[in-house]
């Protein structure tokens, strides 16, 4: 992508507005807890001091909506005392412009290496390295920097108590994780019905298990539907796949086929009374037509083998998930009595793992968050070639070098330069440069709006502070749509604000412009001059998803020749790390989509039908954890072998990915030409449940290879093109 296209793509980006769901009582409690703090302040301390407490109630409110699981007080007191502390330590060294330069440089940069423990404490970092260049010049002496930092504390607490006292859809965001989840996979299964080899989305999932983490506090108070549900939706995702694929046996078309699609149906209908019912915290209200759907004898009549189990399992999970919903309304959905199911349900599912995990997933607190945050940054600061480190010394530079042109220029107010900057750098380069068009753009709508209003309604203390509380609240309704709205409203909140501090509009108006234009342009050129591309890393992503996609294969094929039933831990940790590795491949495609650089080594096309034939191997591997033998089944020795040849194929041929090499697979190839594959006694059928262990183990194993293939094909540059281009572009979204 040339420069050009690049910035027309990141400014319209900025400059978009989205349609989201406006939440209007969280936007009011946020400019409650803001005006109560400013009214509080002025009462007692002044108006430099209510400015600063309203810097301090303003940021801690911006912390709570940020997309964090992370209980809402705990972001509230978080932001608001470590701008206090950022506040205090500034204004001690704000008389001796090196010192203050050395401390604006150092928390700067540890503010960029924040973001090595995520976005929530990364936005909080450079905010409050942001509004320290602006509140160190309210206070003039150590002891009002003092007062100013308390009540900056205070602002934070003032909008914890009002989170605590005035909830809002309690647990609400993991209520929408959870139903999320139910509902893609109401979809999915919609979707099978047509085409059995449909994508899925697994971001839903992975939602909501980062939802399901909880700290010990929330744990004792979490809603009874929230309990168990989601590991129910991690063991009917498989299941969904494994009745609709024509690889397990049920024919393309004919009544088998029709059956298949006719308990699709019905499942995608429960999961979404269910999910309906999580999202509302109501009673689940189950449409008797798909529940006689799923209860049918007609199944056992149709169906045999492994669609017959997966119908089976399909039947009871579904049973068992809205139950759980229900527990929480104190009923039961109407499925009817578990001895007149239809068909009778098989022996314990294998699947899968949550079990065995703990009764819930712990989220540490907020004391115990310290150590692991500074490991992360301590991590990303030795890592060569990591972006966040790059990002770090990025803005820290960008910081320093606007502070001092900021301060030699002849405007006043120089701290707009590196407030502007650090608000708007971001480790990759599509939201730097779309964010900076956003802030100077909302900065120009929001500074005119401003003076207009102003010079209409006239000056004053009490309704300055008026304005800008109503700015405020207009920002935490909009800000969700998009940073250009966001970011026009805080431009008016701060002109507001400033004016109820004393200062003049005229005073501040054109040298806001021209400054956060200057910090701007630093912002974009720092990009520019010491950029952090994902492009030329693109293999290595890839590499690492092969590595993990080779695992997780081989720990589901393993447990065919060590059959563990229920116990599978290894599994399970296998297929997060799979999903994890794809979310960090999908997210360096779309961030090197938006880069101004040419391809080294990854073609489009090529990146392209990689992915697919990823999808594909994840997908064989999937299927075959839908039928895991149970612990008492008999094993299938040559699974062992394959398992192994798996597991260290994988590896070299993400070696040879990441070195721009194609992989080959002799090895994989090899070991399922061998007598052991044959005929042999290796696959005599003994039980009926092994025998059917081994079926599924011969089938998969050859889409295993098949997806290895079509892996080397698409890195291959001697293979000619196919004229259609990627394979199936939208399963970039498959598990």
């Amino acid at each position: 992508m040339s420069w050009f296209r690049a910035l027309r793509e990141t400014g319209r980006s900025g400059l978009a507005v989205e349609r989201k769901r406006l939440e209007p009582l969280l936007a009011a409690r946020g400019a409650a807890g803001l005006a109560i703090t400013i009214a509080v302040c002025l009462w007692t301390l002044g108006p430099e001091a209510a400015a600063s407490s309203a810097f301090g109630a303003f940021q801690a409110a911006i912390a709570t909506f940020q997309r964090s699981w992370r209980p809402r007080p705990e972001l509230a007191l978080a932001s608001g005392t470590t701008l206090a502390v950022s506040t205090f330590l500034g204004y001690l060294t704000i008389s001796h412009l090196a010192l203050f330069l050395a401390l604006l440089v150092l928390w700067t940069f540890v503010s960029g290496l924040s973001w090595a423990a995520g976005p929530t404490t990364g936005l909080i970092a450079s905010s409050n390295v942001a509004m320290m260049v602006v509140t160190v010049t309210l206070p003039t002496s150590v002891a009002q920097a003092a007062v100013h930092a308390g009540t900056m504390i205070g602002g934070g607490l003032v909008q914890a108590a009002l989170i605590v006292l005035l909830p809002v859809r309690r647990w609400g965001a993991q209520r929408d994780a959870l139903a999320d989840a139910l509902a893609a996979e109401a979809d999915y299964a919609r979707r099978l019905r047509q085409d059995p080899s449909a994508p899925f989305d697994a971001l839903p999932l992975m939602e909501a298990r980062r939802a399901a983490a909880v700290t010990p506090r929330q744990a004792r108070r979490r809603p009874a539907a929230l309990h168990g549900a989601r590991g129910l939706a991690e063991r009917i995702r498989p299941v969904l796949a494994a009745l609709a694929d024509p690889a397990m046996g049920v024919p393309a078309e004919g009544r088998e086929r029709d059956r298949v699609r006719e308990l699709l149906a019905a499942a995608a209908t429960v999961l979404d009374a269910t999910a309906r019912a999580i999202r509302r915290g109501e009673p689940t209200v189950l449409p008797p037509a798909a529940v006689a759907a799923l209860r049918t004898p007609d199944t056992g009549s149709l169906l045999d083998g492994a669609p017959y189990r997966a119908a089976a399992r399909l039947a009871r999970l579904l049973r068992d998930v809205a139950e759980v919903a229900d527990s929480e309304a104190g009923g039961r959905p109407r499925w009817g009595e578990r001895g007149n199911d239809h068909p009778p349900p098989p022996p314990p599912s294998p699947l899968p793992h949550p079990a065995q995990s703990p009764s819930h997933l712990h989220r540490p607190t907020l004391l115990a968050l310290v150590p692991l945050t500074l490991r992360s940054v301590r991590e990303e600061a030795h890592k060569a070639g990591s972006p966040v480190r790059r990002h770090a010394v990025r803005v820290s530079a960008v910081a320093a070098v606007g502070y001092l042109l900021g301060t030699a220029l002849p405007l006043g107010h120089g701290y707009w330069v590196p407030l502007a900057s650090v608000m708007i750098m971001r480790p990759d380069f599509s939201e730097t440069y779309s964010r900076a068009v956003a802030r100077f753009a909302g900065t120009l709508v929001g500074v005119a709006v401003a003076t207009g209003v102003l010079q209409a309604a006239g000056s004053g203390t009490l309704l300055a502070g008026g304005l800008a509380v109503a700015s405020a609240a207009l920002m935490y309704l909009l800000m969700r749509t998009g940073q250009f709205a966001a970011q026009g409203c805080i431009a008016a909140y701060v002109v507001f604000l400033l004016g109820m501090g004393g200062e003049e509009w005229t005073q501040t108006v054109p040298e806001r412009v021209v400054l956060t234009l200057l910090g701007g342009l630093l912002a974009m050129l720092a990009y520019a001059v010491y950029p952090a591309w994902e492009t030329p890393r693109l293999r290595s992503r890839l590499a690492d998803w092969l590595a993990a996609q080779g695992r997780y294969a081989a720990a589901v094929v393993r447990h065919y020749a060590e059959p563990v039933g229920a116990t599978a831990p290894d599994v399970r940790e296998a297929l997060l790390a799979a999903r994890s590795a794809r979310a960090a491949w999908h997210a360096a495609v779309a961030r090197a989509e938006g880069e101004p650089v040419r391809q080294r080594g990854l073609p489009r096309v090529a990146a392209d039908d990689a992915e697919d034939a990823l999808t594909h191997l994840g997908r064989a591997a999937l299927l075959m954890e839908a039928h895991l033998p149970e612990r008492d089944a008999t094993p299938v020795p040559a699974a062992a072998v394959l398992a192994d040849t798996l597991r260290t194929a994988t590896e070299k041929g993400a070696r040879a990915v990441r070195e721009g090499k194609v992989p080959t697979w002799d090895a994989v190839r090899d070991v399922l030409e061998s007598p052991d594959w044959s005929e042999g006694d290796a696959w005599s059928d003994g039980d009926a449940t092994g025998h059917m262990g081994k079926s599924v183990v011969r089938t998969t194993a050859r889409l295993l290879l098949r997806s290895l293939t079509e892996l080397s094909e698409a890195l291959d540059p001697t293979v000619p093109e196919k004229p259609d281009g990627p394979r199936n572009p939208e399963s970039s979204t498959t598990r």
